[in-house]
């Protein structure tokens, strides 16, 4: 097997004319000297320009723009080029990027980037700004509600500043601020020691300290912990900054399909079944989207009450998983989704949205068909004042009319009930 001739090799291995001894002359000299330093510390163009000495300056200039090319494929969204109407982001603002040599492989062998791997490598304590840029306060800060990248710069920034981060759940909240190397302290504020907390919460902001209030996922405030306290704040002329962030509602409302021109955010429906009922005859009236929170094991039970007050031809959008993997809007009518989802039990928490009631005034219905409805809420277990309300909640027909009916088809056999107890 031919040897592989080196610098001096080569010079040695035929005769030469005075001026290629020459050249062969200065090449070696260069080639001895370069060798006594380490490669990697020589200037590139400047050594041995011999055959064994190019193959190592290529691999050199390849291993220095690998780096460089694995970063232009893992964020290209944010150092792209600002346009003329686009302001410039300062340079102590962005992200530092640290490269290591196990990712250099995968970030150049993948094809596709995972949406872990667009942020592991990326150092999120340059967010962390001097206390003097935020005033003392109240901050409510909008966290993911389901997909970690969601959350926003100025909200990592008020994380990493805040002297403490009030949380729903410090166990679930500890993987968010973990993911993102935030070292702030967390306290536990929820709705079962949420009265307890408040004084010593607002001890600490009269002391001029920066309060960071999270909830689980979403707006601190909305159908979560947070409300009383920036009641409380207010009322004792302390600073409550909003930082926005992720809302369920809001992204089920935009992807919805239903009219976004109004709407009613309903929440958590109440749990006595009476109250509960109440509160779907008000949003049954209203011409506004209606939305609501519903959890998975409630489900059902929403679906048959909203059916016999919204009516099975009301058209409905139920959401849930929302920004993570198995994200799923279900569109179709209430009488659709009652009979889909008896069978069918959803996880995760769920965002259901109702259409409004029509403008158009349909006709009154007739007495037997009031009679008829009437006669299915009593059986049901409804009381009659409790029928007459329901059944004036879904027509046009005046309450006193109804109730007139109802004394005259029902009111002897309710009072024989009533004797027989």
């Amino acid at each position: 097997m031919a040897k592989k001739k080196s610098c001096q090799n080569v010079r040695n291995s035929r005769v030469f004319s005075p001026a290629e001894k020459t050249r062969w002359r200065r090449i070696g000299d260069d080639h001895t000297k370069a060798q006594k330093e380490p490669f990697s510390n020589r200037k590139l163009g400047s050594s041995c320009t011999g055959p064994c000495c190019k193959s190592k300056r290529k691999e050199m200039m390849l291993s220095r723009r690998v780096p460089l090319l694995a970063a232009a494929a893992a964020l290209p969204f944010r150092f792209a080029v600002h346009s003329a109407n686009q302001f410039p982001i300062p340079k102590q603002q962005l992200p530092r990027i640290s490269f290591h040599p196990q990712n250099v492989a995968v970030l150049c062998s993948s094809s596709s980037l995972s949406q872990q791997s667009e942020t592991e490598n990326v150092d999120y304590s340059e967010f962390r700004s001097q206390q003097g840029n935020l005033k003392p306060g109240l901050y409510l800060v909008g966290t993911p509600i389901g997909n970690l990248e969601d959350i926003t710069f100025r909200a990592l920034r008020v994380l990493n500043s805040a002297n403490v981060i009030l949380s729903e759940d410090t166990r679930h909240s500890g993987k968010l601020l973990h993911h993102y190397n935030i070292k702030t302290p967390l306290v536990s504020y929820h709705k079962f020691n949420e009265s307890q907390r408040e004084q010593i919460v607002l001890k600490r902001l009269k002391e001029g300290q920066i309060v960071a209030l999270i909830s689980d996922a979403g707006t601190p405030g909305i159908s979560d912990p947070g409300m009383e306290l920036a009641k409380l704040c207010v009322s004792e002329n302390i600073l409550v900054v909003p930082i926005p962030g992720p809302c369920a509602l809001v992204s089920a409302l935009s992807a919805s399909g239903l009219s976004t021109h109004e709407f009613t955010f309903v929440g958590f429906l109440p749990k006595h079944s009476g109250s509960r009922r109440k509160r779907l005859m008000a949003s049954a009236d209203q011409t506004a989207t209606q939305i609501f929170y519903v959890p998975p094991h409630k489900l059902s039970q929403f679906l048959d009450e909203a059916s016999s007050i919204f009516g099975d031809a009301r058209q409905c959008v139920i959401a849930r998983e929302m920004t993570k993997l198995h994200e799923e809007f279900w569109r179709g009518t209430v009488g659709e989704a009652k009979g889909i989802f008896l069978i069918r039990q959803p996880k995760g928490e769920l965002t259901i949205l109702i259409e409004g009631q029509t403008s158009s005034k349909a006709e009154p219905p007739s007495d037997s068909e009031l009679e008829d409805e009437l006669r299915e809420l009593i059986a049901s277990g409804e009381s009659l004042s409790t029928a007459v309300k329901l059944v004036a909640g879904r027509t046009s027909t005046s309450k006193k009319t109804i109730y007139s009916l109802a004394l005259k088809k029902f009111g002897k056999q309710l009072q024989v009930e009533d004797d027989s107890n």
